[in-house]
């Protein structure tokens, strides 16, 4: 980690600016963390056209103390996000992320945080008895939740014990006291395999949340940079800078120089408490009460008027759906073009799967078998093969990512008998619902593939769609612009 006056401190309010500017941020006053922010929070992503929500005024706690949500849910914000200029449709921003990740690996060596002495997030320190987590307005996002998540749209910022290595993670964060929080970290990810080195030590596993920053910040600390790969130098990638970091007083962990509010302390070996239920990203409650490693709160940063960054996941659409959504598509994309599948159109993992269980590839079809084999591999390959339930293909006149487009193409273009491919025992989870049904200790789900393209061996002779043509839809939009027509 290198020391320089220069670097981006991936400062949230540069970016609420801009967004202010493109007409993408709603103010709410006055709704209550006590639900009202969950539960509009929800409605917002289902209407047409959502925008960000920054809640200000809410009741009990100080006003300027704020919470934002749905940062991440629109193709403008999410593009705007990962610095690709402002895209307002959801394959042209595909296609725009299409081997990018790749680019930011490559070069996330050459982008590791500067270190400064000063920021925004040092603005106001708490320490010892002046450490109190309940003082910000952390939301009950659900009606069912075991308590209040203040570490949804989080990252939570980790150093291995071995190499040094700083991991910067999303994981799910509960308030279970002025100084306590619990750390839900899932078995295998990175957090989790850090944290496990220290208590088998038997150490103390320095923690800092950082719960508010660029939205950057906490989308890449939701997806899989690999092993050993900082966040901060994938991130600096991006940006084409380096991050701008200060440091801990008590754990020496980096974090951003313009975050929101950080929680600096240690999960001790042994210390755990109560954790969930909470509102899963399938749409239910399906992790139930466990219990999760115990964070005690030794600093807390933050800046003026603070802004908790919060994404609650639930019934898709949900807060981060759309980001992981094309995220995911991405790499899919590219997963199918690099296992040599020629004439892919588009490819979406749709949000009424979580991003995850319903995938669907538009092909234009050169060959007998082309489709089976978009699926299958669709279906199979490293990025989809888990927890993807269902792999459809359809034709190139067919837009992936409408919903409505490709169940009609399911109706009218498949035979049962024919065209529905079952896979067994392959990669589950124990997050699907449908996992209780499931006759398997291991997580292992069936999958079915669909080729809901018109039959190959009868192109020529399939019945013509009955659709205006792309003429006519040109000639009718132009001469009456002010009916807006699709």
């Amino acid at each position: 980690m290198s020391t320089a006056p220069e670097g981006n401190p991936l400062d949230l309010r540069a970016w609420l600016a801009q967004m202010r500017e493109l007409g993408e941020i709603d103010d709410v006053t006055g709704a209550d963390a006590q639900l009202e922010i969950g539960a509009i929070s929800q409605l917002n992503v289902k209407r047409a056209g959502s925008r960000a929500l920054l809640f200000d005024e809410i009741p009990g706690y100080p006003q300027g103390w704020r919470v934002m949500s749905c940062s991440t849910s629109s193709p403008r914000r999410l593009s705007s996000i990962l610095r690709l200029g402002t895209e307002g449709s959801h394959q042209g921003l595909v296609q725009k992320l299409r081997g990018k990740p790749a680019q930011w690996l490559a070069g996330a060596k050459d982008f590791a945080p500067v270190t400064v002495s000063h920021g925004p997030v040092l603005e106001n320190i708490q320490r010892g008895e002046q450490v109190n987590v309940q003082a910000f307005p952390a939301p009950l996002w659900n009606e069912k939740d075991g308590g209040r998540f203040i570490g949804t749209g989080c990252s939570v910022v980790t150093r291995d014990l071995e190499s040094g290595w700083i991991n910067v993670g999303t994981y799910r964060v509960q308030v279970v006291g002025s100084d306590r929080v619990t750390l839900m970290m899932i078995p295998g990810k990175h957090g989790h395999i850090q944290h496990a080195k220290y208590i088998e030590a038997g150490k103390p596993f320095p923690v800092a949340i950082v719960l508010g920053a660029d939205p950057l910040n906490y989308l890449i600390s939701g997806i899989e940079v690999p092993f050993e790969v900082s966040e901060f130098n994938y991130i600096g990638a991006i940006l084409g800078q380096p991050v701008s970091v200060v440091h801990g007083e008590v754990t020496g962990l980096p974090f951003p120089s313009g975050a929101e509010i950080v929680l600096e302390g240690f999960c001790h070996p042994g210390e755990a408490a109560a954790e969930g239920p909470f509102g899963e990203f399938l749409g239910y409650y399906a992790g139930g009460v466990g219990q999760a490693p115990v964070v005690r709160i030794e600093r807390i940063y933050h800046r003026h008027q603070p802004i908790i960054m919060g994404s609650p996941p639930g019934k898709p659409p949900n807060d981060y759906s759309y980001s992981k959504a094309v995220m995911r598509s991405a790499i899919l994309f590219n997963a199918l073009v690099q296992a040599g599948v020629p004439e892919v159109q588009g490819v979406w993992a749709h949000e009424v799967g979580g991003a995850r269980l319903m995938n669907v590839v538009s092909i234009r079809q050169r060959y007998a078998g082309h489709a089976r084999q978009a699926g299958h591999l669709l279906s199979q390959c490293g990025a989809g093969a888990y927890m993807s339930k269902y792999s459809i293909v359809v034709d190139e006149d067919i837009d992936p990512a409408n919903l409505s487009e490709v169940m009609w193409a399911l109706a009218t273009r498949t035979e049962p008998s024919e065209d529905f491919d079952i896979i067994r025992r392959g990669m589950g989870s124990k997050t699907d619902p449908m996992s209780i049904a499931y006759p398997h200790a291991a997580p292992l789900a069936s999958k079915m593939v669909i080729d809901a393209c018109k039959p190959f061996e009868h192109l020529a002779r399939f019945p013509q769609v009955v659709e205006p043509s792309r003429e006519l839809r040109d000639r009718v939009r132009e001469k009456w612009p002010g009916l807006q027509l699709p």
